[in-house]
């Protein structure tokens, strides 16, 4: 049976960011996450975290269409 709630540190290890990315995104409210327990402790449901994803793969491929060749300042 397939996992449906990850940590954080699984959220960063799946999108190979750093574990204060991971909190970013989740602070700010780009990828919805709940807290839970008495230490708060956050968790990004599964279906969450592959929205969170298609939804970047759309953002990107709208950028490359405004900004054919690379016209962007990110390296990668």
């Amino acid at each position: 049976m397939a996992q449906r709630f990850l940590q954080l540190a699984e959220v960063s290890e799946i999108l190979n960011i750093s574990s204060a990315q991971a909190y970013a995104l989740v602070r700010s409210g780009e990828l919805p996450a709940i807290k839970i327990g008495g230490r708060g402790q956050w968790r990004v449901e599964a279906t969450e975290l592959e929205s969170y994803i298609q939804r970047m793969y759309t953002e990107t491929r709208t950028f490359v269409k405004a900004h054919p060749f690379g016209g962007g300042t990110d390296e990668e």
